[in-house]
């Protein structure tokens, strides 16, 4: 994968962003993409405006095609890349609890989107539950202490999970402090079943929707079996018709995949294509920029609830749905792994227990006893 280094440039007393690389085609037309873009023959780079929406810009523009390297740029005094924690909605009372060295720490170590808007809003909360002390006095009592509050608040096993990683990840990544509080105690891991809509379901849900961007929306991530960030992230290169398979770049823990293409989608993202002409991501809002990951989940639920569908549909349960069906159909368990992309065959076993074809061939004990009637 090709490579950006970030510079701090300082051109004509003004701050600016350098932007240093190997140029080849899809880098150069993207550069220029960018906005008020110049070029310094002082530094021999393209340069543009020292703003968080460029830094924001930047680092949505080359993800999946260049990898950006921020090791000279974002280790530089307090600097803040990217303004997430206002994307966050948080008051400013906890937007000015969370240090930038953890926001950057969590950006350069290229965690997903969605991760860092999750572990900045879960610190946060911590911090401000102390906020008259001193962030690097608290210690293993404290975040116990904070633990058996949100479990006597009725927070849930995973909320909690999520904020022990959260915390972890300031003491032990920013502060490099390894393993300081492994002694902490997690909740049990509840074991649910996924839920699952039967195909004819799936089926009434594509059919009713009439909107022909929402309507590959749906196609797309049952068949396919992808996460709704994935769907999000797709670039219209990712699709590859020939091979008939879709990639997935940086999927979640930041691995690739490739998983199936369906020739029924094929022939709505080509008329899609053609209607909508994407700039840049596949699936893009109505004035440009990534789709919204509220938009995509309001769109499944419509079509659930249109379908007649009995409970609420989710992105997450089209792609159970998706490994469930393939299952039943007689597909191999590891085939599906792989398509999932889970580390772990014993993640993918789960399946196993929601999939009629595994319940075939058992005679109900009832029904037995009044045959025999």
């Amino acid at each position: 994968m090709s490579k950006i280094t970030l510079k701090h440039l300082f051109i004509r007393g003004e701050k600016k962003i350098g932007l240093q690389f190997y140029p080849n085609k899809v880098l150069n037309a993207l550069v220029k993409g960018l906005p008020e873009v110049k070029f310094s023959k002082q530094f021999n780079m393209a340069y543009i405006d020292n703003n968080k929406q460029n830094i924001c810009l930047i680092l949505n523009t080359f993800r999946g095609v260049a990898w950006v390297d921020g090791k000279y740029f974002f280790d530089k005094k307090n600097i803040r890349p990217l303004d997430e924690l206002n994307a966050l909605n948080l008051s400013e009372e906890l937007s000015s609890r969370v240090p930038e060295s953890y926001l950057n720490k969590l950006i350069i170590k290229r965690y997903a989107n969605n991760t860092i808007r999750t572990y900045c809003s879960l610190f946060a909360r911590f911090l401000n539950r102390y906020k008259n002390q001193d962030i690097n006095d608290l210690g293993e009592a404290e975040i116990q202490q904070y633990m058996k509050e949100l479990i006597l608040a009725g927070k849930s096993n995973s909320f909690i999970n999520q904020m022990i990683n959260a915390i972890k990840f300031y003491y032990e990544i920013v502060l490099q402090m390894p393993n300081r509080f492994y002694e902490l105690n997690r909740p049990i891991k509840r074991e649910q079943l996924p839920k699952v809509i039967s195909k004819e379901s799936v089926i009434k849900m594509i059919d009713c929707t009439t909107n022909l961007k929402h309507k590959c929306l749906i196609a797309l991530i049952y068949s396919a079996g992808l996460r709704r960030s994935e769907a999000l992230e797709l670039l219209p290169e990712h699709i590859n018709s020939d091979r008939m398979t879709i990639t997935i770049i940086h999927g979640k823990g930041g691995k690739d995949r490739i998983t199936t293409l369906s020739s029924y989608l094929l022939d709505l993202l080509r008329q899609y294509f053609k209607e909508y002409r994407p700039k840049y991501y596949l699936f893009e809002g109505q004035k440009g920029g990534q789709y919204s990951a509220t938009s995509i989940l309001k769109v499944v639920r419509n079509a659930g609830y249109k379908a007649g569908v009995s409970t609420k549909v989710t992105t997450h349960m089209l792609r159970h749905s998706f490994a469930t069906h393939l299952l039943e159909d007689g597909t191999d368990l590891r085939k599906i792994q792989n398509l999932l992309g889970h580390n772990s065959l014993k993640t993918t076993e789960v399946y196993t227990h929601v999939a009629t074809d595994f319940q075939l061939g058992v005679k109900n004990p009832l029904d037995s006893l009044y045959l025999k009637i």
